[in-house]
């Protein structure tokens, strides 16, 4: 008897998450929107969408293509050889910026920077930092800072760097401040970012070779309109 008094409960509440789980995504979007419908209003506010993504000098990205049937267009899938200097994939940061309207908006500009390794949190803060110092200087004192649940955006450390970064900003007077705003997990579709890497990926690869790292960091520099900066790296500990 105690079962089938408690069965029906356990079964709604069930429900009643799983139905708050299917909509945080939409109250996320709807409280994004209602963020950058505002900061668009705001002359001195930048509004980017950051994310990072690893570019192979291998894999093949899936694509389609018309192709004449005298001349098809092939991809080649090249492997590793022993001897080459250079990583298998490169990982970057990237952010997109968006401008005009909410209705009418512009998403043409992006920024990337090349890393050594693999994204932690000590490369999220130089690039943030290194994107405030960008801002600055196109008169920009706000940040509106769109980004997903990755582990090196809600650490502790850039969680802390962000907070005594704003401080500096507030007391000196200077800088740019970020606001982040966190995207709910699994919701890729929400930054609007990701639809320029999987376009990105389709537009640089070599048919039938391989590139070098920095070849191929060039190629997608030129694609995206952005100059190839310097990669960020973490200093070696002195012994």
């Amino acid at each position: 008897m105690r079962f089938l008094l408690l069965g029906p409960s356990v079964f709604l509440f069930e429900y009643i998450t799983s139905l708050q789980s299917a909509l945080l995504p939409l109250r996320k979007k709807n409280a994004r929107d209602r963020l950058i419908a505002w900061a668009s209003q705001q002359p001195t506010w930048a509004i980017g969408f950051l994310d990072e993504v690893w570019w192979s000098r291998f894999a093949l990205p899936r694509m389609h293509a018309w192709q004449d049937p005298d001349h098809p267009v092939r991809l080649v899938e090249q492997s590793w050889k022993k001897g080459d200097p250079d990583p298998k994939a490169l990982a970057c940061y990237g952010v997109l910026w968006q401008e005009g309207t909410p209705d009418e908006p512009q998403r043409d500009q992006m920024w990337l920077r090349f890393v050594t390794g693999r994204p932690v949190s000590a490369l999220t803060t130089q690039f943030l930092d290194w994107c405030c110092e960008c801002l600055l200087k196109q008169g920009k004192t706000n940040w509106l800072l769109i980004w997903d649940n990755a582990s090196w955006h809600k650490s502790q450390a850039v969680r802390t760097w962000i907070r005594e970064h704003n401080q500096q900003v507030k007391q000196t007077g200077k800088g740019v401040r970020i606001l982040p705003f966190l995207l709910p997990t699994q919701s890729p579709w929400l930054n609007r970012i990701e639809p320029k890497w999987v376009h990105g990926k389709r537009n640089v690869v070599e048919h039938d070779g391989v590139l070098t790292a920095q070849q191929l960091a060039e190629r997608i520099c030129a694609y995206f309109g952005c100059s190839y900066e310097p990669h960020l790296s973490i200093p070696e500990k002195v012994a």
